[in-house]
């Protein structure tokens, strides 16, 4: 929220500026139009346009990040589906099996 001390400096400043009313009305209206303006650049507020396109991007935004959990939640379930379906080779108590071109058990190229 504003600030009470902002309201009352904004306050202050347009009543200084109303003090001159014998001034022509344009210049007043001027004054406390820049008083104004002043306040409003300080409490670094945003168009309605500009809060707008911000909120569009961040549906946008939320929508892709929602599809996308659901595919790396998809992924994740099919990951699990596969590990669950290819069992682990049980190890087995005898001794491996040489290879085939191993028969011999020498060297080879003699």
């Amino acid at each position: 929220m504003v600030s009470h001390d902002r309201i009352s400096r904004l306050a202050q400043q347009i009543g200084e500026r109303l003090q001159g009313a014998s001034q022509a009305p344009e210049e007043v209206q001027k004054g406390i139009q820049q008083v104004v303006r002043g306040a409003f650049e300080r409490l670094e507020l945003v168009s309605r346009e500009d809060f707008d396109i911000l909120m569009d991007v961040l549906q946008r935004t939320r929508a892709r990040v929602e599809a996308l959990e659901q595919q790396v939640a998809a992924l994740e379930s099919l990951l699990e589906a596969r590990t669950v379906e290819v069992p682990a080779p049980a190890p087995s108590a005898e001794a491996p099996e040489a290879p085939e071109g191993d028969a011999g058990g020498g060297e080879v190229g003699r």
